[in-house]
């Protein structure tokens, strides 16, 4: 059974806060941009769409085998909404792995946020009993990869529905 809930992160810039209902409005307009969607899928989902999906999260995950920690980007120095971060904790024979994502609005892209953020979550899930992090990652999604990379992990040769597995071995 996995107990690990978001916590506060703090790092040079941001905070990353746990997604609260309240946070959908703002994240509404911060995720709009279709092109967001390009790598990922989907669409951008309305404030009371990010809503109903925030309140989910907050019930955690029904396989007690996992948890679900999921974030909102806050550049600190502008007081807003930036992006989200997420991992999924699986449980397993050796503690657990972690898988990661990121998203960062259009308009705060090319500032480093998503390579901070994601460094500051692997930094904290290194305090906890995770041996190993990782990421899918669509092959021409070139910024996520330079995300990864700066958060210290590497490609695979393993695929998972058309997108690339990166790796971080922590112990």
């Amino acid at each position: 059974m996995i107990t690990l809930k978001a916590e506060t992160i703090r790092t040079d810039r941001l905070t990353l806060l746990p997604v609260q209902v309240g946070h959908a409005d703002e994240m509404a307009t911060v995720l709009s941009d279709p092109d967001l969607h390009t790598f990922i899928g989907g669409v951008p989902e309305s404030a009371q769409a990010l809503r109903a999906r925030y309140e989910r999260w907050a019930d955690g995950s029904p396989d007690p085998s996992q948890a679900w920690c999921n974030w909102v980007i806050q550049l600190r120095d502008a007081t807003c909404l930036t992006g989200t971060l997420q991992t999924t904790i699986t449980a397993d024979g050796h503690g657990a792995t972690a898988e990661i994502a990121w998203v960062v609005g259009t308009s705060w892209q090319r500032r480093g946020i998503a390579t901070e953020a994601a460094q500051g979550l692997v930094a904290w899930l290194r305090e906890h009993p995770v041996h190993t992090v990782t990421a899918h990652i669509h092959p021409d999604h070139k910024a996520s990869a330079a995300v990864a990379t700066a958060a210290g992990l590497t490609p695979t040769d393993q695929w998972h529905d058309g997108e690339i597995r990166w790796q971080l071995t922590t112990s």
